[in-house]
């Protein structure tokens, strides 16, 4: 019979308890403790070093509200950490152990919360609900921007009207073309015209370009075109919209004074007006890695400060008495200052310059203080300063790029070797050039390297051979092209600019040929498919670690770097995708071929069909598809993935069909795929994706080896730009 005692186990002679039971928590006590005392040292050997993981933590925050879902999780996280504050904050106190532990987990936890009050605080003032359902509409509406885009044949004008169905007021823009533009409709002006408008289109697939979030926080309810004619309501007056006026003038002057390409690229650096690029010169800027070089940015933006701090010091150097009396580092940076605010007013103050333009000023700061000028935590407070004001920055390809190649830049010449290798010595100028040159490539390809993951992430694409045009391209940029711009523009107010447009033009035609003959060569642009938030966020932490610490802990980035490196490499294609109307199909064959049911090159959807499949062949009509048979209201083919056959029903048009025979047609197939309403009697094997089924879902890429399906609607949640049947 069994016992309902406790077994005595005899160990011997000792006097001392021996219960294993009661011996594990102690040994897991005394682990924990360790780790919290290496921890402990580790913290207080960083000094410094901890600052700026303050700002990555508060993007951390924001970061988090874009990834979760629904207004619950965002309430529990920022509850459960103002939990962990509280805790961090009052234990062991007493004893006074482990300072900079309890700190660092309060502080860290502070930040995130931070992040997360702020940006869902941003998306409740600002965002901008959109409109119910395309429409016809009447507006009587108030000039706030316009962009002209000659190139496209177009002038986009950013309208204040009200809603003509809810009276409510809106923010939308509009389309117009260059044929019944008027420069009579500036910035400020009031205009009546009639419309079709769009909500903000969300994703057309997963892993697509999101406008719809972007127009939420830009404030934009609806998207359209021009129906019919203009009518001039009421003159802008002399005072509304001055500096758009300014930029727009001189825009249309450089482009006056230099033809061709080279006057569109001249009109873009002098003030930030791309309109105008021909697509095949943006194309190709693009391809070869020097897309950055066209919109104001950091290079741009740096290069005004730097040449007015330059002028200003060496100018008032000349003039000992001033000199002796004035702190000219200071005076210097404060005319720099004016020069480089100046600057970012003229080119339209976008986010990314107005970015750009704060990290340059507070360099200044530390220049004229006799800081360093080049440090991780001014990098940091610039983030943070750009996240506070626009926090919905952090999900963007121009903040995520741009701040990227800046931590890059300063990690690299903050190095030890580095700066041995750049330290000043006796040698002759050709050696000095020299070393000069090889740093310069060197870091267009820590850049390129560090930029990799998050272009594929965003764009699908990257230009492999970027670090070597760069090389050529950067400087031509900063100490030709842009100071010769300058010296044109001086020189054009005593009508002698002629031969520095000249010099100027040769020096954008010599970019420009740069680009195309870069990316002209073979395996200049490589395509991938849609790498997935993980790996990006591996890549991300690993890059921050390597960036941030240092000494022998910073090789503990390299880890997540490797992950992030194995999901990039085994990161598959999807088999199908379907666009968010049913109507643009694309289908993945065994070579990486895609097949397309609507072979329109050069179309938005089959532009992101291609990427997102990650192929760089040129589509081939879903009729070629191996087994395929196809009539002019569908198409039926078998899909051959591992041991198993998947037969595909698409439909081609949106004539009547015989019910019955859909519904037997249905029946035969694993997926059936439409842009109508099918009947509930079309019943496949495994999927409908019909046009009821994808209002609700958005785009579609199906995996078949795995048997899963990735929808828009699973990125989106209750975020309020997000208008899917079952959301928002």
């Amino acid at each position: 019979m069994a016992t309902q005692r406790t077994p005595m186990v005899p160990f011997g002679d000792g006097g001392l308890p021996a219960d294993a039971a009661m011996q594990r928590p102690w040994r897991m006590r005394a682990a924990m403790s360790r780790t919290a005392g290496q921890t402990e040292a580790f913290l207080d050997r960083s000094g410094f070093d901890r600052g700026p993981w303050l700002t990555v933590c508060f993007a951390c925050g924001i970061g988090i509200w874009f990834a979760l879902h629904d207004l619950w999780q965002w309430g529990a996280i920022a509850l459960a950490l103002v939990i962990v504050t509280t805790v961090a904050s009052v234990f062991r106190r007493e004893q006074g152990s482990l300072p900079n532990l309890r700190l660092a987990v309060a502080a860290v936890a502070i930040a995130i919360t931070l992040g997360l009050m702020v940006i869902w605080a941003r998306s409740a003032i600002v965002g901008a609900e959109p409109i119910d359902h395309p429409a016809m509409m009447t507006l009587d509406a108030r000039i706030l921007e316009r962009e002209e885009q000659p190139a496209e044949g177009r002038v986009r004008l950013i309208v204040a009207a009200r809603d003509g169905e809810t009276g409510r007021p809106i923010k939308v823009r509009v389309n117009v073309p260059l044929d019944r533009y008027s420069p009579e409709y500036s910035t400020g002006a009031r205009i009546r015209f009639k419309a079709r408008l769009m909500p903000p289109a969300p994703p057309l697939l997963p892993g697509a370009y999101d406008f719809a979030r972007r127009a939420w926080f830009e404030g934009l309810a609806a998207t359209g075109s021009l129906a019919g004619e203009i009518e001039l309501v009421e003159r802008a007056t002399s005072s509304s919209g001055r500096i758009a006026r300014m930029q727009e003038a001189l825009s249309r002057h450089v482009r006056a004074r230099l033809d061709g390409s080279a006057g569109t690229i001249a009109a873009a650096f002098a003030s930030g007006d791309r309109g105008a690029i021909a697509t095949q010169d943006d194309a190709a800027m693009r391809d070869a890695g020097l897309t950055h070089l066209l919109s104001i940015s950091g290079l741009h933006v740096s290069a005004v400060i730097a040449a007015a701090y330059f002028l200003v010091m060496k100018s008032l150097a000349l003039f000992p008495w001033l000199t002796l009396r004035v702190r000219l580092p200071l005076l210097s940076a404060a005319v720099a200052a004016g020069a480089g605010i100046g600057y970012t007013l003229l080119t339209g103050a976008e986010v990314p310059t107005v970015r750009s333009c704060i990290g340059a000023l507070l360099v200044l700061g530390a220049l004229a203080l006799g800081r360093e000028p080049l440090s991780m935590r001014m990098v940091a407070i610039a983030a943070a300063i750009v996240l506070l004001l626009w926090p919905e920055s952090l999900v963007g390809p121009s903040f995520q790029m741009s701040f990227a190649a800046v931590i890059a830049i300063v990690a690299l010449h903050n190095a030890g070797p580095v700066r041995d290798f750049l330290a000043s010595r006796e040698e002759s100028w050709i050696r000095r050039l020299g070393r000069r040159m090889v740093m310069l490539f060197v870091t267009g390809l820590v850049i390129e390297i560090a930029l990799t993951p998050i272009v594929l992430f965003h764009f699908h694409r990257a230009g492999l051979y970027g670090a070597f045009a760069n090389v050529i391209a950067i400087p031509l940029v900063t100490f030709v092209s842009m100071p010769l711009i300058a010296v044109a523009l001086l020189l054009d107010l005593l009508g002698a600019g002629a031969p520095a447009w000249w010099l100027a033009g040769q020096s954008l035609d010599l970019l420009l040929s740069i680009a195309h003959l870069t990316a002209s060569q073979p395996g200049a642009v490589k395509l991938v498919p849609h790498i997935g938030l993980p790996a990006v966020i591996f890549f991300v932490a690993g890059g921050l670690w390597l960036a941030l610490w240092r000494g022998r802990a910073r090789l503990a980035g390299f880890g997540p770097v490797l992950v992030g490196s194995f999901l990039l490499v085994t990161t598959a294609a999807p088999d199908i995708l379907v666009a968010r109307d049913g109507g643009d199909v694309g289908l993945v064959g065994e070579n990486g071929r895609l097949f397309v049911l609507r072979d329109k090159p050069g179309s938005y959807a089959q532009d992101n069909l291609v990427e997102l499949a990650g192929t760089e062949a040129a589509p081939i009509d879903l009729e070629r598809w191996p087994g395929a048979r196809c009539s002019p209201d569908f198409c039926s083919l078998p899909v051959q993935k591992g041991e198993r056959s998947w037969f595909v029903l698409i439909s081609r048009s949106r004539e009547l069909i015989d019910e019955r025979a859909l519904a037997a047609a249905c029946e035969r197939a694993d997926i059936v795929i439409s842009e109508r309403w099918l009947p509930r009697s079309c019943r496949p094997k495994w999927l409908k994706s019909d046009r009821r089924f994808l209002e609700r879902s958005g785009g579609l890429a199906i995996y078949l080896d795995k048997g899963e399906i990735e929808t828009v609607a699973q990125g989106q949640g209750s975020h309020g730009w997000w208008k899917g049947a079952s959301g928002g």
